[in-house]
C-alpha cells in the first residue's frame, strides 16, 4: 500500500492525541469571589487546568475479526492483500484483525467443516464457485441488512455475482475468468480463432491449452454449444459440445506428442522461463506473469470458434460471513475497507484483480484485455442443477486418455446428468 493512502489518516491521529495531552482543559469560572487574604498556594495548580488524561478518553476495546484467504504463499496477490490487511489495522483501530492463510484446495472443505461443528473464521475471501449451495446450507450469512447504503460503485455485474433470490451474501472484490497469456517475442500474433490456434499447434507452436472441465469451458460456446437450456436441463448432446471436445481432444494429442503442459499449474513456470509461448489461464496469475515477463506478456481472449466468440465461466471473487460470527457487523465492516475504490485499484496494479467496481480507473491494457473478453463470458449459475456439470463433465480423460469418442461421451454425460 503507498505512503500516501495512509498519510492523511495518521496526521489526523497523531494531531488529535497532540491536542488532547497539550492543550489545558478550559479553566472553570469560580462561584464566589477568592478572598484576598487567603490566596491559593503556589505549589499546587488549580484542579481546572489538569490535563485530561489520555489513557482515560482514548482507551479502545477492540473488536477481532478472523479472515481467512487463500492466496499462494509469495504470490502477488498474497503481497498485496497482506498490505491491504496492514493498511486496514492501522486504519480500523477498533479491529484486531487475525489472518489465515488456507490452501485453495482446502479452504471450502475447511470453512464448511468447522462451521458445521460451530467453529470457522468470521469472513474468507473465494471466488463464488459454490455461493449458491453454501446460502442454501446455511453456511454463508445473509448481509443483505448489513450491506444497505454500501452498494454505490459496485459493478451490477458484481453485485450479482454475490447475490441469490434477491439475498446479498458476499461483498464483491473482483472478476475471474479464462483468457490466453502470450509471450510477444515468440508469439507476435496470437491465434483469433480456433482454426488459427490448430494451425499454430500442428506447425510447432508452444501452446499449453489447459485442459478441465473449468479452463475449457469457454470453447462450449465457441462451437455452437451449450450445456444448459433456460429450465437448467442439461443439453449438451444437443450439438456443439461434443465438436468442442473433438476439437480439444486433438490438441491434446499433439500436446502430448510434443510434451507440452496440458494444466494451468504445468505450464505457470515454464510460461514465466520463456519455455513456451502461451498458456490459458485466469487473471488471478496476471501479477506472477507479468512479474516475470515485463513487457513480453501479452493477453487474448480465448480463440473464437466456427460459431462466434468463446463464453469462459465469469466467476466473482469476494468476502463472506460466517452465520456463527458474533460480529458480523465488523466482519462487513472490513470487508468493504478491503474492496473500497483504493483497495481493488491496489489489487488490480499488484495482482492483476479485474475491479468488481465501476468507479476504478483501468489503464492497464492487460486489465483491459481481460475485462473486454469477459463481455462474451458466461456468468457462473448459482442453481443447485450447475452440480450437474461438475460431476458428468469433469471426466475428461475418458477421451483424451482412454479414447472414448466425444460425442458418446458427451451423450453419456448428458444422460446421466439428467437421471
Amino acid at each position: 500500500m503507498k505512503k500516501s493512502f495512509l498519510m492523511a489518516t495518521n496526521l489526523l491521529v497523531v494531531a488529535a492525541f497532540v491536542l488532547a495531552a497539550c492543550s489545558p482543559a478550559a479553566t472553570a469560572a469560580p462561584t464566589t469571589a477568592p478572598q484576598a487574604t487567603q490566596p491559593p498556594a503556589a505549589t499546587t495548580a488549580p484542579e481546572a487546568t489538569k490535563a485530561p488524561e489520555p489513557t482515560a478518553t482514548t482507551a479502545m476495546e477492540q473488536v477481532e475479526v478472523t479472515f481467512w484467504h487463500a492466496y499462494g504463499t509469495g504470490s502477488a496477490e498474497e503481497a498485496a492483500m497482506t498490505e491491504l490487511v496492514a493498511a486496514a489495522q492501522k486504519d480500523l483501530p477498533e479491529l484486531k484483525i487475525n489472518v489465515l492463510q488456507v490452501p485453495f484446495n482446502d479452504i471450502f472443505n475447511k470453512y464448511r467443516t468447522d462451521v458445521a461443528a460451530g467453529g470457522g473464521p468470521d469472513m474468507f475471501i473465494a471466488p463464488n464457485d459454490s455461493l449458491g449451495d453454501d446460502a442454501r446450507a446455511g453456511l454463508i450469512a445473509d448481509i443483505t441488512d448489513l450491506m444497505k447504503g454500501h452498494t454505490d460503485g459496485y459493478a451490477q455485474l458484481a453485485l450479482d455475482g454475490m447475490s441469490l433470490d434477491g439475498k446479498m451474501y458476499g461483498v464483491p472484490e473482483s472478476l475471474k475468468a479464462v483468457a490466453m497469456f502470450y509471450n510477444k517475442e515468440m508469439l507476435p500474433t496470437p491465434p483469433a480463432t480456433t482454426e488459427e490456434l490448430m494451425a499454430g499447434l500442428e506447425k510447432g507452436d508452444s501452446i499449453a491449452i489447459s485442459y478441465g472441465c473449468y479452463h475449457h469451458y469457454g470453447f462450449f460456446q465457441a462451437f455452437g454449444g451449450k450445456v444448459f437450456d433456460e429450465n437448467w436441463k442439461v443439453v449438451a448432446d444437443q450439438g456443439g459440445v461434443a465438436d468442442a471436445m473433438a476439437f480439444l481432444n486433438d490438441a491434446y494429442q499433439i500436446a502430448k506428442k510434443n510434451n507440452l503442459p496440458k494444466t494451468d499449474g504445468d505450464a505457470a513456470a515454464p510460461f514465466r522461463e520463456g519455455k513456451i509461448a502461451a498458456t490459458f489461464n485466469g487473471n488471478w496469475a496476471l501479477g506472477d506473469y507479468q512479474k516475470a515477463l515485463g513487457d513480453k506478456l501479452g493477453v487474448a481472449p480465448i480463440p473464437a470458434g466456427p460459431k462466434g466468440a468463446a463464453g469462459p465461466m465469469l466467476g466473482v471473487d469476494g468476502f463472506y460471513v460466517s452465520p456463527n460470527s458474533q460480529h458480523q457487523d465488523a466482519a462487513v465492516k472490513l470487508a468493504l475497507y478491503l474492496t473500497s475504490k483504493v483497495a481493488q485499484t491496489e489489487m488490480m496494479k499488484e495482482a492483476g484483480h479485474v475491479p468488481g467496481r465501476t468507479d476504478v480507473d483501468i489503464t492497464d491494457p492487460l486489465i483491459k484485455a481481460f475485462s473486454d473478453s469477459f463481455t462474451t463470458a458466461t456468468v457462473r449459475p448459482q442453481v443447485p442443477e450447475l452440480g450437474k456439470y461438475w460431476s458428468n463433465f469433469c471426466g475428461t480423460d475418458e477421451v483424451f486418455e482412454k479414447g472414448t469418442a466425444a460425442a458418446d461421451w458427451v451423450t453419456t454425460a448428458t444422460a446421466n446428468a439428467n437421471k
